[in-house]
């Protein structure tokens, strides 16, 4: 029996959501009296050994160059063959973009419960039963898993990483590869920012703003506070910003531990998708914008008076000229 951890890797690195998904399985592992194995599929430059110190004992290493590019089809099929190996009877992922497409093909396949959005450990006293955010993160449900295996997405940034001393031992994972449906022929990323899945905090504009031209605020801020940049739907539809920054509802779904919402008014669409921040502070004119409702920090001025003071008095902090 093990807690088996999938550890999602992109441009030969780990990613940050899976240092919590290995926090998270390492502590569900002990609770339930098991070992927590984690599986990494194809090459990445890191200290995989030094993994260990995240609670998880064994990596199954899969140093492969055909999963250097996810292919959700054969993911699936190389975990459920390392779930196997192992003896897992639960199965930890991040839900993020490639937890978000393996997980449930993983589900169909093995015939396991899923838990997707999952915000906490199980409550393992009277069956395994999962708390998960729904309707937007308005609510919780509490969902009770009854399968022989089951599969856990935990939602990212909601569950804080934990590292302590010791190495995992590294073992090399030789599944059964097909040949990919899938062929990358290209692939066109933003460098030089930080992405906004793996963000902790984040920089956000609106409406408010009036043009792309006075943007240059707000990516000064950010950079700053080495914060990733986002925007609003409306911002993005008028092009203003690329569309890869835009997050709510029907964009991007973010949990910074820092949401700074700059002349956005707050459309129950655009909190949707940023409503798990830790701290939102929002910086607005109108005093009566849905957005101060969710705050837990409130502005009421002009984000021109007030934003440009907020980069000098940052500017102080840091001793930067």
């Amino acid at each position: 029996m093990s807690v088996l951890i999938f550890i999602d890797s992109a441009d030969g690195h780990v990613k940050k959501s899976s240092f919590e998904a290995l926090t998270y399985g390492a502590q569900l592992a002990k609770q339930l009296g098991t070992s927590a194995e984690g599986v990494l599929l194809g090459n990445v430059s890191d200290d995989i050994a030094a993994l260990g110190k995240y609670g998880v004992s064994k990596i199954h290493h899969a140093a492969n160059d055909t999963f250097n590019h996810v292919d959700a089809q054969l993911y699936t099929k190389v975990i459920a063959e390392a779930a196997a190996a192992t003896n897992a009877t639960v199965i930890v992922i991040s839900n993020n973009l490639t937890g978000k497409a393996v997980a449930p093909r993983l589900s169909a396949r093995m015939k396991a419960g899923l838990v997707s959005g999952a915000v906490g450990l199980p409550d393992t006293t009277n069956g395994f039963v999962v708390r998960k955010g729904v309707f937007s993160g308005k609510a919780f449900a509490n969902i009770s898993v009854n399968t022989a295996t089951k599969i856990l997405a935990i939602s990212p940034n909601s569950f804080s990483t934990i590292a302590g001393e010791g190495t995992a031992e590294v073992v090399a994972f030789n599944p059964t590869v097909d040949t990919p449906k899938v062929k990358v022929t290209a692939t066109n990323k933003v460098t030089g920012q930080v992405p906004l899945s793996e963000a902790e905090l984040v920089v956000s504009g609106g409406r408010g703003l009036k043009g792309p031209e006075n943007w240059g605020m707000v990516e000064e801020l950010a950079g700053l506070l080495g914060a990733a940049t986002a925007c609003s739907r409306a911002v993005a539809d008028a092009h203003w910003r690329p569309h890869h920054e835009h997050v709510g509802q029907t964009g991007g779904a973010i949990a910074p531990n820092l949401y700074v919402a700059i002349g956005i008014s707050g459309a129950i669409q655009h909190l949707a998708g940023v409503n798990r921040s830790k701290v939102i502070v929002v910086i607005n004119k109108d005093p009566e914008a849905p957005f101060f409702k969710a705050a837990d920090y409130g502005i009421v001025g002009d984000a021109f008076e007030v934003v440009p003071k907020m980069i000098q008095e940052v500017k102080k902090l840091k001793g930067v000229a």
